[in-house]
């Protein structure tokens, strides 16, 4: 196998590491939608880091 090809197959998510992320599918509101894109031109941060930065600080009890 040429090196390329050899850095495409380290590529490839293998079994532990799919189970370690988890999509998630939010519907939102067109004004949430807004917001949410409003913030994230403000911050430079994007939509995804910001949700996860959200969930991150939830309080525990």
């Amino acid at each position: 196998m040429n090196e390329a090809a050899s850095r495409r197959y380290l590529n490839i998510a293998t079994p532990s590491r799919k189970s370690s992320f988890k999509q998630v599918t939010l519907d939102l509101t067109p004004d949430e939608a807004d917001q949410l894109e409003k913030y994230c031109s403000q911050t430079g941060k994007a939509a995804t880091d910001v949700i996860r930065e959200l969930i991150q600080n939830f309080p525990l009890t």
